[in-house]
């Protein structure tokens, strides 16, 4: 018998891949399979960035005379329907489960003590246990945080109305993805950044990203002191390069990132952040557990955490797997989609342009936020060294342009490439650009 603590991304592929190997499995999942990714982070990023898109596309052809009457968000009817579908989904995430022939307990919570593993404090008998407990919200420790009128992605469905003044916490990703779906409703919204907004971005994106979040008004290497909160209204104190001022607000949103929940998790090597460490093979240092995804402070990506849960499972059944985190891709959504994968760009030719028109970006010309790519290659082998694409599907190129990177494909397999046209997609002529510009090397 396996058990696997967690229905994430990791838990239930490694879940999965047992079953299908032969092995008896017992799923335990708290609260909903699924987890961050279909309840709190990639679904609800998804549902609410498709609404405020359709705003921003309404405005920018009301702004060009083309159409009347941008609509207007009904906000208490739009987490219904969300929840509605994430509904369905985990139904259809559970018959597939199940189908593979693993048994599901919901409600109950597992532990893990050494090589013991306990379901609602009583031991239970497993050959093997995979640790997959996720992450939770980071939550600043600072007075008032836990008052009325705070959110995070945990608790998002709670907000009964749409606020008109907010203000999110956060310089990342995350933070920038809620601030333009929250700008985009209607919100005035503040974002709060403790450093740099996207600070770990290429410096050429983020004048891209700040026309993108223009009602937004975004505040750099500020701290947040406290909150206070009166009635219906909160004040939230910060301090910034000029000293200390209030922002009055409806609404104080918590986007500053997650940490990992392993507080359940005992007798087993972690960081002092409480990341499980992990081996290449997903092995604790316990004997027969092992832990994958978020819980283990690997980058918080579904993909990523999938893959893990896969090597798990593929070490369980005797399969030597390792698992390789070279030229992972990653994205965020705001009216563009900004994709990204890296690995060493330190010696590499780098080559740059606007993105075309296209399906998605036709109409975005007059204000020229068709979008952008970048390549950087290898001059001595081709070989492609990183890609940046901003665009309506630069989330789908980045992941195919790091599939080639794995493969070691480069510029010159690009000179026979066919495009579908119209595309967006302005990877592709760069590739053939710096194929033409730079010298093959003979083998």
């Amino acid at each position: 018998m396996i058990v696997v603590l967690g229905g994430g991304p990791a838990g239930r592929t490694a879940a999965i891949t047992l079953a299908l190997g032969g092995l008896d499995v017992t799923l335990i999942e708290k609260n909903g399979i699924g987890g961050q990714c279909l309840h709190y982070g990639c679904m609800v990023v998804c549902a609410l960035n498709e609404a405020a898109r359709v705003l921003t596309s309404a405005r920018r052809l009301e702004d060009l005379g083309v159409i009347e009457n941008v609509p207007r968000i009904r906000f208490p009817a739009l987490l219904y329907e969300m929840k509605a579908i994430q509904d369905k989904i985990a139904g259809i995430l559970d018959a597939e489960t199940r189908g593979s022939g693993v048994s599901i307990v919901y409600g109950k919570e597992g532990r893990i003590d050494g090589t013991s593993v306990f379901i609602d404090g009583e031991r239970f008998a497993a050959d093997a246990v995979i640790a997959a407990t996720g992450s939770r919200p980071a939550i600043p420790d600072v007075p008032g945080i836990n008052t009325e009128g705070v959110y995070t992605p945990h608790t998002l469905g709670q907000m009964s109305c749409l606020p008109d003044e907010m203000v999110i916490i956060g310089g990342g990703i995350m933070a920038a993805e809620f601030s333009y779906i929250f700008q985009e409703f209607g919100t005035h919204v503040h974002l709060v950044s403790r450093s740099g907004l996207l600070k770990n971005l290429d410096p050429k994106l983020i004048p891209m990203i700040r026309k993108e979040l223009g009602n937004t008004s975004i505040h750099e290497n500020t701290s947040l002191i406290s909150i206070e909160r009166e009635e219906t209204l909160s004040q939230v104190h910060l301090n910034g390069s000029k000293g200390a001022y209030e922002i009055p607000c409806d609404v104080v949103f918590i986007a500053a990132g997650l940490i990992p929940r392993s507080e359940m998790i005992h007798g087993i090597e972690k960081r002092s952040n409480g990341e499980i460490v992990v081996d290449a093979r997903m092995r604790t240092s316990a004997k027969g557990i092992y832990a994958c995804g978020d819980v283990t402070g690997s980058p918080c990506l579904t993909p990523v955490a999938r893959r893990e849960g896969f090597v798990a499972a593929q070490n369980i059944l005797g399969r030597d797997e390792v698992m390789d985190y070279a030229a992972v891709p990653q994205s965020m959504s705001l009216f563009n989609e900004y994709a990204f994968v890296e690995t060493d760009t330190s010696c590499a030719a780098t080559a740059s342009l606007p993105g075309p028109a296209g399906p998605g970006t036709f109409w975005a010309v007059p204000s020229g936020m068709t979008g952008f790519a970048k390549v950087s290659v290898d001059p001595e082998t081709g070989h492609l060294c990183g890609m940046e694409s901003v665009g309506p599907a630069a989330g789908i190129i980045a992941a195919y342009q790091a599939f080639l990177m794995r493969q070691g494909i480069g510029i010159y397999e690009f000179e026979k490439f066919f495009e579908v046209h119209p595309m967006t997609d302005g990877v592709y002529p760069l590739m053939k650009f710096m194929a033409g510009k730079l010298e093959r090397k003979p083998p």
